[in-house]
């Protein structure tokens, strides 16, 4: 499983998990608290946290422990990966690991090249995303929730 978070002018690190699925528990001790709340308390006060409807992420306890912590969690209408700016940035990640010659052979050959393409993915992409979700947002309105191929 691999985890990073983005905003303007920012992205976090890329953070790949090895062992096993990605379970509620799993998200609030690896993800959450060790990594999420560091990176809410550097962008400060106007920090609002953005996941997808995965099923780890909508567990109750989850939105416990994200209100007893004091962060700001954006409600998502279910089905919704085009709101997600993220969904892009992946999709750029992934084709630049394709795009890798020779291509990734291992596990390792294949953490490497996402870690690398990772770091060179350009921040004028990320606040261009970050920046379509007026845009995004206007478009799944017009389209009352159906898909917006963004």
């Amino acid at each position: 499983m691999v985890w990073a978070g983005i905003s303007l002018g920012y992205r976090t690190d890329l953070h790949i998990y090895r062992r096993g699925s990605m379970t509620a528990v799993r998200y609030r001790d690896d993800v959450l608290d060790t990594i999420m709340k560091l990176d809410a308390a550097e962008v400060g006060p106007s920090f609002v946290l953005m996941d997808d409807s995965a099923s780890p992420h909508r567990a109750a306890f989850v939105d416990d422990f994200l209100e007893s912590e004091g962060i700001a969690h954006m409600e998502w209408p279910a089905y919704s990966p085009d709101l997600n700016p993220i969904e892009n940035f992946w999709d750029d990640l992934g084709r630049a690991v394709c795009r890798r010659f020779p291509p990734p052979a291992t596990l390792r050959d294949l953490e490497t090249a996402l870690q690398e393409e990772w770091r060179l993915l350009d921040y004028a992409v990320v606040d261009y995303l970050v920046a379509s979700m007026i845009t995004r947002s206007t478009l799944y309105m017009k389209a009352r929730g159906t898909p917006i191929h963004y």
